[in-house]
């Protein structure tokens, strides 16, 4: 009976002058998964939020600040991976410290049109009376996200100075993925 219906549907369509194509439901294609978010599609920021601020006063223990990715597109896109942040210092010493990632295991973000989605950042405050050679002042970060190669660049907004482990193999200063 259905393909009886169809079949005078599809006539009725044909006499009025108009082509139409009938697809079983069964073989109508599938919606195609969001591809992944480039840095054109995303804005970037340090979260201020009084909860999000890292406690950079504090020495005695690891504080952390959050970086967040908002999908500004017209698309849906994904998110999955670390991103890459590279620290440049405000001291003639500093120089660049590309940040070491967590063993935390990354998670695949859908990010719609608006949705924003951070990471964090685990940082080791220092004294200001830490000799310099031992501190690391930061400035700006360099913010690539995951799987691009373009970055933003984020003046770093919270003072302090952070021990510097640039060439630690654990270092107390790490990021962690996207989503986490």
């Amino acid at each position: 009976m259905k393909s009886k219906l169809t079949a005078v549907a599809l006539a009725a369509v044909v006499v009025a002058g108009t082509a139409a194509t009938a697809i079983p439901a069964s073989a109508a294609p599938a919606k195609a998964e969001p591809t992944r978010c480039h840095t054109a599609d995303l804005k970037a920021g340090f979260a201020m939020g009084d909860d999000a601020k890292p406690e950079m006063e504090q020495t005695k223990k690891q504080t952390q600040a959050y970086i967040w990715f908002t999908n500004q597109s017209k698309r849906t896109c994904t998110l999955s991976g670390f991103a890459g942040v590279d620290m440049t210092g405000a001291q003639k010493t500093d120089g660049t410290w590309s940040l070491a990632r967590s063993s935390k295991k990354p998670v695949k973000m859908i990010l719609k049109q608006g949705d924003t989605v951070d990471f964090s950042i685990n940082l080791l405050p220092v004294a200001k009376s830490t000799p310099q050679k031992e501190k690391f002042v930061p400035a700006k970060f360099l913010v690539t996200p995951p799987n691009e190669t373009e970055h933003f660049t984020l003046k770093w907004p919270f003072g302090g100075q952070i021990l510097k482990q640039d060439g630690a193999t654990r270092p107390a200063t790490y990021l962690n993925p996207v989503g986490l």
